[in-house]
C-alpha cells in the first residue's frame, strides 16, 4: 500500500505520482520535511530551477549574468543562466530576471515547451482563453496534444492563473513520463 510522501499529499490526489517522482528525482523536496505545499504559488526562480533539475542540472556554458537581481550565491543562479542560454526564458526586462515574480500557467507551459526545443504541433487548441496568435498558443497546443494539460475546467486553459507547485510538478511529470 502506498504511503503519503508528505502530510499534504494524500494518496489518490492527481499530483501524488508527480510529487513522488519529483522527490525521487531530486527535482524538488517539500517546503519543509513533512509538507510539499501543493497549493503554494511558484515563482519564476522556482519553475526554472525545477526545469533545470528535470534536465539533469546541466552546467551553463556561459558565465555572463545579465541580471542585476540574480546573484552567484542564489540557488537559482545556474538554472537561470542555463534557461537564458537555451532560450527557455529571458528576463522580465533586459537587466532583471524577476526571480520572485509568480508564474502563470501560460508562462510555465511555454518554458516547458521551449525546454523541449519548441516542438511543432498541428493540434487545434479549443480552450476559450487561448486565442490563435497568442505568444503561448503553440506551447499550449503542444501541451494539450501530449496530454500534459487538459486545462483548468470550463473549456479554459487557465492562461493567467498563477501556477501552483502541484501543477508545475504535474506538468513536468507528464512531459518526462509520456
Amino acid at each position: 500500500e502506498l504511503e503519503p510522501i508528505f502530510e499534504d499529499v494524500p494518496v489518490g490526489v492527481y499530483y501524488f505520482d508527480p510529487v513522488l517522482w519529483a522527490k525521487e528525482n531530486d527535482i524538488t523536496a517539500g517546503v519543509d520535511d513533512t509538507h510539499f505545499g501543493p497549493s503554494v504559488q511558484c515563482s519564476r526562480a522556482q519553475v526554472v530551477t525545477f526545469l533545470w533539475k528535470a534536465a539533469n542540472s546541466p552546467e551553463p556554458t556561459t558565465t555572463e549574468n545579465p541580471f542585476e537581481d540574480v546573484k552567484e550565491t542564489d540557488y537559482f543562479y545556474k538554472p537561470v543562466l542555463w534557461a537564458k542560454e537555451n532560450e527557455i526564458t529571458a528576463g522580465v526586462d533586459d537587466t532583471h530576471f524577476g526571480p520572485s515574480v509568480k508564474c502563470s500557467r501560460a508562462q510555465v507551459v511555454t518554458f516547458l515547451w521551449k525546454a523541449m526545443d519548441a516542438p511543432e504541433s498541428e493540434f487545434e487548441v479549443t480552450f476559450t482563453d487561448v486565442p490563435v496568435g497568442a505568444w503561448y498558443y503553440n506551447a499550449v497546443a503542444w501541451a494539450a496534444e501530449n496530454e500534459i494539460t487538459s486545462g483548468s475546467g470550463n473549456g479554459q486553459f487557465g492562461t493567467s492563473n498563477i501556477c501552483s507547485r502541484a501543477q508545475v510538478v504535474t506538468f513536468l511529470y507528464k512531459t518526462y513520463n509520456n
